[in-house]
């Protein structure tokens, strides 16, 4: 059975124009996959990255082209100037992995739900009554969000090194158990690829 290791920032535009397409890819290969919520700001920074706010020009152009040429392809809603972009990921973030260790709904859902609420709208996700909303739609108890913080938070800086450490360097980044690594939204084509052994 095809693992793979799924690092992604719920504040990340091209990890919400993901939408739920790797869990359809995981489906049909009957793969798992372990959602790994980073903290994008300290991966660019430790990789040679620049965060957008810091991005030359034609950098920040090009980004925006691309966000609404994917936007469309995908007629997914998206606002490309958000209210609450950039916002504190580690709240939504820490949600995320107790409810992966603690819950039994969609985390699939759960992660787009975020970003969803960030890009498409208009939402504060370190909000609490933002994230308790998302847990529920994603079939989670609300409560989760404050369950074992500490821990959260370790496993949330643990992520993050090991994100690094695996080669990543940008989200949303998929790692397969035989170490193909695919970075972006529009790579979820090779990804099924890679797990039909065509690639």
């Amino acid at each position: 059975m095809a693992h793979i290791t799924y690092f992604f920032a719920t504040i990340s535009p091209f990890t919400y124009l993901a939408g739920t397409r790797m869990e359809a890819v995981v489906q049909k290969h009957g793969a798992t996959v372990e959602y790994r919520p980073m903290d994008l700001m300290t991966v660019f920074g430790r990789t040679g990255g620049v965060p957008p706010k810091d991005r030359h020009i034609n950098r920040v152009e090009m980004r925006a082209q691309e966000l609404q040429r994917e936007a469309k392809k995908l007629q997914m809603p998206m606002n490309f100037k958000p209210s609450f972009f950039p916002v504190n990921m580690a709240p939504s973030s820490y949600a995320i992995i107790s409810a992966a260790r603690h819950g039994d709904g969609d985390l699939g859902a759960l992660a787009h739900g975020f970003t969803r609420a960030v890009w498409a709208e208009e939402k504060d996700i370190s909000q609490p009554d933002v994230i308790a909303d998302c847990l529920k739609a994603a079939g989670f108890d609300p409560s989760l969000a404050d369950k074992d913080m500490i821990g959260s938070a370790e496993q949330y800086a643990k992520n993050t090194e090991d994100a690094i450490f695996a080669g990543v360097f940008g989200a949303p980044f998929y790692i397969t158990d035989t170490d193909q690594r695919l970075w972006g939204q529009d790579r979820l084509g090779d990804l099924d690829l890679v797990l039909s052994g065509a690639l």
